[in-house]
C-alpha cells in the first residue's frame, strides 16, 4: 500500500509539472483570469470541499488564493449559487434562497433525489451529535451520563454510517475506552468551515433553542419509532 500512495503521488506531481502555472508570457490581468478560471473549474469539479493545498497547484508561487476566491465570489454575487469556505476548503454550494425551488424540483433542499445523500436524522441522533460536536473528544458512557439514558451502539452507528462522526483517542479511564469526535463530513454537510463555527452554546440557550437543564436532565425528545435508540436504564 505504501508503494501505491508513493506512485498516485507521483503521477499527481508530474500532471502538475506538466502544467503551466506561472504564465509569465501573459500580462497580470491576463494571468490573474486565468488563474480565477482554473480555481473555479477545480472546484465546480469536486464533489467535496477543495482544500488549499490542491487548488495552489494550478496557481503561481505568489498568487495569493485569498483574494483570488474574493474575486471569485464577487463574480458570483448575482448567481444562484455562491463559494462557500466549509470543512477547511471551499466548495459551490446553491443559495439558501432557492431551496423552496430545489425541493420543489428534487423532493429535497439539497437536490438529490432518491435515496442519495445523508438520511435526516432523528432528534436524539440530532442531539447525540450536537452533544460529541460540542464535547468531543467523548465516549459512549459519557454521552450516557450526560444525557441519564444510555446512548445506544445503534445511535452510535446511525451517526458513523453517515460518516458523522469516527473514533477518536482512546480515554484515560478505566478501560481505555473509544471517544467520539466528529468529521470533516459533519463540518461539510452542516455548513461549517472548523469547529469554532459552530453557534456559541450559551447563545442557543439564550434563544431558547437549547436548555443545558433538560439536558443534563435526560429531557431528550425521542422520535416516534426511534425509541429503542436511547432506552432508559
Amino acid at each position: 500500500m505504501a508503494e501505491s500512495s508513493t506512485r498516485r503521488k507521483q503521477n499527481e506531481n508530474d500532471q502538475a509539472s506538466l502544467l503551466d502555472t506561472e504564465l509569465e508570457h501573459l500580462p497580470p490581468e491576463l494571468r490573474w483570469r486565468e488563474w480565477m478560471g482554473r480555481v473555479e473549474a477545480v472546484i465546480f469539479a469536486a464533489s467535496v470541499p477543495v482544500s488549499r493545498d490542491v487548488l495552489a497547484r494550478v496557481v503561481g508561487r505568489d498568487c495569493n488564493l485569498d483574494l483570488l476566491i474574493d474575486d471569485i465570489r464577487e463574480e458570483l454575487r448575482g448567481r444562484p449559487y455562491e463559494l462557500v469556505s466549509v470543512a477547511g476548503g471551499w466548495q459551490h454550494r446553491t443559495k439558501k434562497a432557492y431551496a423552496d425551488a430545489i425541493r420543489a424540483a428534487f423532493g429535497t433542499a439539497s437536490g438529490q433525489g432518491g435515496d442519495q445523500g445523508p438520511k435526516p436524522l432523528s432528534q436524539s441522533e440530532a442531539l447525540v451529535l450536537m452533544c460529541i460536536a460540542y464535547f468531543q473528544p467523548i465516549t459512549r458512557g459519557e454521552l450516557s451520563t450526560f444525557f441519564g439514558k444510555e446512548v445506544s451502539r445503534d445511535l452510535i452507528g446511525v451517526l458513523r454510517s453517515q460518516e458523522f462522526i469516527a473514533s477518536g483517542p482512546r480515554s484515560p479511564r478505566p478501560g481505555a475506552p473509544y471517544t467520539y469526535v466528529t468529521t470533516k463530513t459533519f463540518l461539510s454537510h452542516f455548513g461549517f468551515d472548523t469547529l469554532r463555527d459552530l453557534p456559541d452554546f450559551e447563545a442557543l440557550e439564550d434563544a431558547g433553542l437549547l436548555s443545558k437543564e433538560k439536558l443534563l436532565a435526560g429531557d431528550i425528545p425521542i422520535v416516534s419509532g426511534r425509541e429503542e435508540l436511547l432506552s432508559n436504564e
